[in-house]
C-alpha cells in the first residue's frame, strides 16, 4: 500500500481508497502521468542531448527537470551523469543513489558503476557497492565481483572458471579475472585448454585466441589460423607431438566441424581419432556430432557413439562435454535413433548433463518418455515405470509445451487453471499509485519503450501473485499488451488464463479467421509470439505490424488476395490482420495443414520447414525439437502452445496439444496427385 495512504487515519484511508479506485474505474490516468503529458519535450529533447552528446543541453535539461519536480527527473538525471561516468566520483554517484532511492535508475547505475569501477581497479569501492546490487545480472560485473574477492584472500577457484567459461564475447571484466588467476596460477593449462575448446564449440574465435595467448603467442596465432582455415591447418601443420600441438590439432577439427561435420568427422577416422589423448578425441568428437546433429545428419547417431567410445578408450573415465552438446545427443537420438538404441542413447545423454540442466521440463518429458520405453515388462520393469510417471507428474498443469505433454502423456486432459478471485478495489489502487509502474507508463507513451520496459520489469521483482494480476492488469486497461502478458506470466499460483492470453482486436481476427477459414486460436497464437500485439513493433530484419510482417512478403500476398499493395498497409492494424492471416492460410495450405511446419515457416521460411521435414517420419514433438534454429524451436513450441490456451479462452473447452501437433510429420508425399510445393517467400 503507498506510504501516503498507509499512513493515513482508517477513514481517511477508505475516502482515499475510494477516490482512487474511482479515478480507475473512470479510466483516468493518475496525475502525475497527467502532469508530465504537459512537458513531454522535456524529456525527448534530453535523449535527444544525450544520442548527440551535447554536455550541456543535457545538464541544463536535468537541472530544469529536478527544479519542477519533473516525474521523469530520475532518468534525465541517469542519462546526465552516465554521459559522464568516466569522470565522476563515488560521492556524486551516492548523492544520486539518496535522490532516487530504490528506483531502476538508482540499480541501473550502479549496474554501470561497478563496470566503471572494476575498469578504475577501485576494489574497496566495489567491495561496497556489489552486495547493493539487486539485478545483478551482468555478465561482466560478475567476474570483477569474483575477482575482488580474490583481490580480498578468499578462494574463489570455482567461481572464477565458471564465470571464464560462460564468457560470451571479449570483455574486460572476465578478460582481467582470467590474468589474474593464470598470473597467480590458479588457473591451470588444463582451464586455460578447456576455456579454448568452449570458445570454438560455441563459435567464439576472440575468446579462444584470448585462451590460448596464455600459453604462448605461437599458440594464439595458430588459434587464429586454424579458425580462419582449419582444413588447411590440419593439412600443413597439425600433429599431436606434445600438449600444445594435440590441443591445436583438436581446435582445428572441431572448427572444421561447423562447416562440414563429415569432413571433420573424416578426418578424425583416418587418422587423427588414433592419436589424440582419449579426451581430446571424445571432445573433437562431440563437436563434430553436435554440429551433425544441427544439419539433421543421420550420421550424427554414430559419431556421437564414436565419442563416447574414445572418452572411455584405455580406461579412461567418461569426459565432460558441454550441456549443449549433451542436448543434441538426445535431439539426434530421437531423430535418427532406431529402436531401444533412440532410448538409451537419450536417457544417457540426459543422466550425463549437470544437475540443473537434468531439471529443464523438455529433459525431464524425454526422460520420462526414455523410461517408459525401456522399462522391461511385468513387475521387473515397475520401478522404471512408476519414475517415468513421477517424472511426468513433476510438470504436468505447467503451462508449457512440455508441461501440457506431460500431461497428456498421463491420460489427462488439458483443463484451465481455477480462476482467481478477481482483484479488489484496494489492489488495483495499489499497483496504479505504485511511482514505477507509473514511470514506466510514461516512458512508453514517450515512444521510449525500451527504458519503460525496463523501469517496469524492474518494479516487478518480488511481488506476490496478486501484485502481479494487479500491474498486469494495468497494463492490459492501457492497452500495452506486453506488458500485460509478460507480466501475468510471472504468476505461479494464481493464474488468469484470460489475462495472460488477451484477445484484443477480437472482431477483425475471428471475423478474418472465418472468412479465410483458418483456427483463430491459431492466429491468436502467433501473434502473441510474434509481436505481443504491439501494433508498431519491428525486428531487426525489417518485419512489421502486429504478424510481423517482411515488405515482399506482404506484396507477394496482396497480389495473391488480389488486393492491390501499399507499403503503409503492412502498420495499418486491418490490413495487417488481413495479409498476415491470409499469408498464413496459404503457408498452412502449403504444408497439408500441419501447424508445427506452418508455424515454423512463418518464423524461419517455407524452405527450410520443406528442408527439415525431410528425413525419417517423426512424432511431431521429436521434430519440434530438432528444429535447428533456437528461435523457431523455441517459437514453433510456444506458438502450439498458444494455440492450445488460446482455444480454451476462446471456446472454454479443454484443448489437445497432440491434437494441433498431429500424427507425424515427414517428408511431401511425392506420389500422384501430390500438390506441388508453391513458391512462399
Amino acid at each position: 500500500m503507498p506510504a501516503f495512504i498507509a499512513h493515513a487515519s482508517s477513514s481517511y484511508r477508505i475516502l482515499l481508497v475510494g477516490l482512487l479506485g474511482l479515478a480507475l474505474l473512470l479510466g483516468g490516468l493518475p496525475l502525475r502521468v497527467q502532469a508530465a503529458s504537459a512537458d513531454d519535450a522535456l524529456v525527448l529533447d534530453a535523449r535527444d542531448a544525450l544520442r548527440r552528446h551535447d554536455r550541456a543541453r543535457l545538464a541544463a535539461a536535468r537541472a530544469g527537470a529536478i527544479a519542477a519536480q519533473h516525474p521523469l527527473a530520475s532518468w534525465i538525471d541517469y542519462w546526465e551523469i552516465g554521459n559522464r561516468l568516466s569522470e565522476v566520483r563515488q560521492e556524486e554517484v551516492d548523492a544520486f543513489y539518496a535522490r532516487w532511492p530504490g528506483s531502476y535508475v538508482e540499480d541501473r547505475l550502479r549496474n554501470d558503476w561497478l563496470l566503471e569501477l572494476g575498469h578504475r581497479r577501485d576494489w574497496a569501492n566495489f567491495a561496497r557497492e556489489f552486495p547493493r546490487f539487486r539485478m545483478n545480472d551482468d555478465r561482466e560485473v560478475t567476474c570483477y565481483a569474483v575477482l575482488s574477492e580474490h583481490v580480498a584472500g578468499r578462494n574463489v577457484v570455482d567461481a572464477a572458471r565458471a564465470a571464464w567459461y560462460a564468457q560470451r564475447d571479449l570483455d574486460e571484466g572476465c578478460a582481467l579475472l582470467a590474468t589474474v588467476m593464470i598470473e597467480a596460477k590458479r588457473f591451470t593449462q588444463d582451464d586455460i585448454w578447456r576455456a579454448a575448446r568452449l570458445a570454438v564449440e560455441f563459435n567464439r574465435p576472440r575468446v579462444a585466441r584470448f585462451a590460448a595467448g596464455f600459453i604462448n603467442l605461437q599458440a594464439a596465432n595458430a588459434v587464429s589460423d586454424l579458425i580462419d582455415q582449419p582444413a588447411r591447418y590440419l593439412t600443413r601443420r597439425a600433429n599431436v607431438s606434445g600438449r600444445i600441438n594435440a590441443e591445436l590439432t583438436t581446435l582445428a577439427v572441431m572448427r572444421m566441424a561447423w562447416n562440414d561435420p563429415e569432413a571433420a568427422a573424416g578426418q578424425l577416422e583416418q587418422r587423427w581419432q588414433l592419436v589424440l589423448p582419449p579426451e581430446l578425441a571424445s571432445t573433437a568428437w562431440a563437436t563434430v556430432a553436435k554440429q551433425a546433429a544441427i544439419k539433421l545428419m543421420p550420421e550424427a547417431v554414430p559419431y556421437y557413439q564414436l565419442g563416447w567410445k574414445a572418452g572411455h578408450r584405455r580406461g579412461q573415465p567418461a569426459v565432460e562435454w558441454s550441456d549443449d552438446s549433451l542436448g543434441w545427443a538426445v535431439r539426434s537420438a530421437l531423430r535418427s535413433g532406431r529402436g531401444t538404441q533412440r532410448w538409451s542413447m537419450a536417457q544417457d545423454a540426459i543422466g550425463a548433463m549437470s544437475a540443473p540442466e537434468q531439471r529443464e521440463p523438455v529433459w525431464t518429458y524425454w526422460k520420462a518418455r526414455a523410461l517408459a520405453a525401456l522399462a522391461k515388462a511385468g513387475a521387473e520393469g515397475d520401478a522404471d515405470r512408476l519414475q517415468s510417471r513421477q517424472l511426468l507428474e513433476s510438470i504436468a498443469g505447467q503451462l508449457h509445451f512440455y508441461g501440457l505433454l506431460a500431461t497428456e502423456e498421463l491420460g489427462q486432459p488439458i483443463a484451465p487453471p481455477p480462476k482467481p478471485a478477481p482483484l479488489t478495489l484496494a489492489e488495483r489502487v495499489i499497483a496504479q499509485s505504485n511511482p514505477g509502474l507509473t514511470r514506466a507508463l510514461q516512458l512508453i507513451a514517450l515512444g521510449l519503450r525500451s527504458e519503460g520496459v525496463r523501469e517496469w520489469n524492474y518494479m516487478l521483482r518480488g511481488m506476490s501473485d496478486r501484485e502481479l494480476m494487479a500491474a498486469a492488469q494495468l497494463a492490459c486497461e492501457r492497452e500495452i499488451w506486453d506488458r500485460c502478458i509478460n507480466t501475468s506470466d510471472r504468476t505461479r499460483a494464481e493464474i488468469d488464463l484470460d489475462q495472460r492470453f488477451p484477445t484484443p482486436f477480437r472482431t477483425e481476427v475471428l471475423a478474418k479467421a472465418a472468412e479465410i477459414g483458418i483456427d483463430p486460436a491459431y492466429v491468436y497464437g502467433l501473434i502473441r509470439q510474434e509481436s505481443r500485439f504491439v501494433m508498431d513493433a519491428r525486428s531487426a530484419v525489417g518485419a512489421s505490424g502486429l504478424m510481423q510482417l517482411m515488405p515482399s512478403t506482404a506484396k507477394w500476398t496482396a497480389k495473391k488476395l488480389g488486393v492491390q499493395f501499399t507499403p503503409n498497409m503492412i502498420n495499418d492494424r486491418e490490413q495487417n490482420i488481413r495479409l498476415g492471416t491470409g499469408y498464413l492460410k496459404l503457408v498452412l495450405d502449403d504444408f497439408g495443414g500441419s501447424q508445427p511446419l506452418a508455424a515454423a515457416a512463418y518464423n524461419a521460411g517455407p524452405s527450410r520447414s520443406r528442408r527439415w521435414r525431410d528425413g525419417p517420419v517423426l512424432e511431431p514433438a521429436i521434430w519440434a525439437e530438432n528444429i535447428p534454429f533456437n528461435e523457431t524451436r523455441d517459437y514453433v513450441k510456444k506458438v502450439l502452445t498458444n494455440a492450445v490456451l488460446y482455444a480454451t479462452v476462446l471456446n472454454g473447452q479443454p484443448a489437445s496439444l497432440k491434437a494441433r501437433l498431429g500424427a507425424s510429420i515427414g517428408p511431401r508425399d511425392a506420389g500422384p496427385g501430390a500438390p506441388a510445393a508453391d513458391d512462399l517467400p
